[in-house]
């Protein structure tokens, strides 16, 4: 599959193709066309996560360069992150060298932020917990001074923090932008509205694609903090009552919706909370009935997740079209909506 390598001028006019699980059908389409697969009384989540400007460049006590990748914020006001090399964004993930390993009590420096390493997690050394000099809008406004996005090696050139926010970002919670949700514009928004598709939000810490670092790879997704309002768990339950379906934007919204849920006992209700549930082959979701999500490469983390929602052979030859047709990949590539019949 080939890797889009920067926004389109026209993402409306992006890739959609429509896995109908409930027949195996297949139909090409575009992003503008998302309206005409939903109907009244569907309600379509999205994850209103803002992107972290959260690679950080900086050095350790003994000067030599690394990078921290933010994960998300603690409740205990610390940050949860992941330590590169020095290399860029330009050096593949998996080929970057191991970082200096530092232990609790070593700082960094961030040129106009340091921070100290409280934790480091069993899982990996590269894992760890970091706690800045400031706090509140004096760390916020030095973060959104330093920080940039996080990229990977298949990006054309460098990324501003606006290539990856969506139009309907709030609180910034996300690692890495919440993809599936970039293509969906107003005008796509507004015609769901006109044709009497619900719109409601969560809000879900998105987390690394990927670190190069095999135990954490492993072990991703990591643990991520969710927050479900009260408005969705409405307009969930109206579409439940008139037999709608509940159509997630990205595995991000599943993972809170679904996580949500098993903490309740099986009902989704208003809460905040951190879930590490995992999706894949077997799970049987309570919530979701439908995903749109971006185009996954057989093999890789997200593309299993999917197996909560297709078979192994419609995602595969779902996979076989979109390789013949041109789909793109990763976080700017094109969609797929699976989606079936009646709740």
């Amino acid at each position: 599959m080939i890797p889009a390598r920067w926004p389109r001028e026209e993402p409306l006019l992006e890739r959609l193709l429509h896995v109908d699980r409930s027949t195996g059908a297949l139909r090409d389409a575009r992003i503008g066309d998302l309206p005409s697969f939903l109907r009244r009384g569907d309600v379509l989540v999205v994850n209103d996560a803002a992107t972290l400007p959260g690679s950080l460049r900086g050095r350790a006590a003994d000067g030599t360069p690394l990078e921290a990748r933010i994960l998300l914020e603690l409740p205990s006001g610390a940050f949860r992150a992941v330590l590169f090399d020095g290399a860029d964004w330009r050096t593949p993930t998996e080929r970057r060298t191991p970082p200096p390993m530092l232990a609790a009590g070593s700082t960094i420096d961030f040129g106009e932020l340091s921070a100290e390493v409280e934790r480091v997690a069993p899982l990996s050394p590269r894992l760890v917990e970091l706690r800045f000099d400031r706090t509140g809008a004096a760390l916020w406004s030095t973060l959104y001074r330093v920080g940039r996005p996080v990229q990977y090696s298949h990006a054309a050139a460098p990324l501003e923090l606006w290539h990856v926010q969506l139009g309907y970002a709030s609180r910034p919670w996300a690692a890495e932008m919440p993809s599936a949700g970039r293509a969906l514009r107003w005008e796509v928004l507004l015609a769901l509205r006109r044709r009497g598709v619900r719109l409601a939000s969560i809000t879900h810490a998105a987390g690394l694609s990927a670190t190069g670092d095999a135990a954490i790879d492993a072990a991703l997704p990591l643990a991520e903090r969710f927050e479900i309002p009260e408005a969705t768990v409405r307009a969930v339950a109206e579409a439940r009552a008139s037999r709608g379906r509940v159509v997630a934007v990205g595995t991000s919204v599943v993972r809170a919706l679904e996580g949500a849920a098993t903490v309740n006992g099986g009902t989704l209700r208003a809460c905040t909370g951190e879930t590490d549930l995992l999706l894949g082959p077997g799970y049987q979701p309570r919530v979701v009935d439908g995903l749109l999500t971006g185009v996954h490469e057989r093999g890789a983390s997200h593309y299993a997740l999917l197996r909560a929602f297709a078979s192994e052979d419609l995602l595969a030859g779902a996979s076989a079209l979109a390789e013949e047709r041109g789909y793109l990949s990763h976080e700017f590539g094109d969609s797929w909506l699976i989606l079936g019949g009646a709740s």
